[in-house]
């Protein structure tokens, strides 16, 4: 049964990622996983994606390029303030200006340093570094 797909997801990433497997397939697919994964894309932590259909909720061939030390959700999904993102970097991430916090906001689903840019807060998702 699965209780948290984002977790899944990053869990399947990061055992392919140690592993050095090129690809890895996430199932099933939601809204929220093709968000994190296309930040994730934009950052260069993963090559490319791909959503395929099946007779269920589909899924996603992700095609990994071995730059990923460790990633993970963050629970409970905490509010952040603008102006707590530092504390929230600090606490998630192993250095200043390393790594990445995946949040979610209304602006959608965005990275720390565009939040800060934006001036806006939201749910904290994940971290990748």
């Amino acid at each position: 049964m699965l209780n948290d797909p984002l977790a899944n997801a990053l869990s399947l990433i990061k055992n392919a990622e140690t592993k050095g497997k090129g690809s890895c397939l996430i199932q099933p697919s939601s809204k929220l996983i093709g968000g994190v994964l296309n930040l994730l894309k934009e950052k260069g932590y993963i090559s490319e994606f791909e959503f395929k259909e099946d007779e269920k909720a589909g899924y996603f061939q992700v095609k990994l390029r071995g730059n990923i030390n460790n990633c993970g959700v963050i629970k409970p999904r905490y509010p952040v303030k603008r102006g707590d993102l530092e504390k929230w970097e600090s606490r998630y991430l192993p250095a200043r200006d390393f790594g990445l916090l995946i949040l979610t906001t209304t602006k959608g689903i965005i990275s720390q340093n565009e939040a800060k840019e934006q001036g806006v807060g939201g749910k904290v998702l994940a971290f990748v570094y």
